[in-house]
């Protein structure tokens, strides 16, 4: 399931970096990027996985990826 699907621009707002509290962004592929850490956490089954544990270095490419539209509040 593409994480585009599952979340909405309300959600999106109220998610925050586990690491820094700072906004996150929704890329295609299920993945929250953090583009001041180089960060990203993955979104499973519509459930974004937020703990430090589950972040993993973003790639060159995530960090150059756009982000996807989400959906009207």
């Amino acid at each position: 399931v593409e994480a585009g699907a599952v979340l909405d621009r309300r959600l999106l707002e109220l998610l925050a970096c586990p690491q820094d509290k700072g906004p996150l962004e929704l890329l295609d592929g299920g993945l929250l990027r953090n583009p001041r850490l180089k960060v990203v956490y993955p979104v499973e089954g519509g459930v974004p996985q937020l703990v430090q544990a589950a972040a993993r270095a973003a790639t060159d490419a995530e960090l150059a990826r756009p982000t996807l539209a989400v959906g009207p509040r």
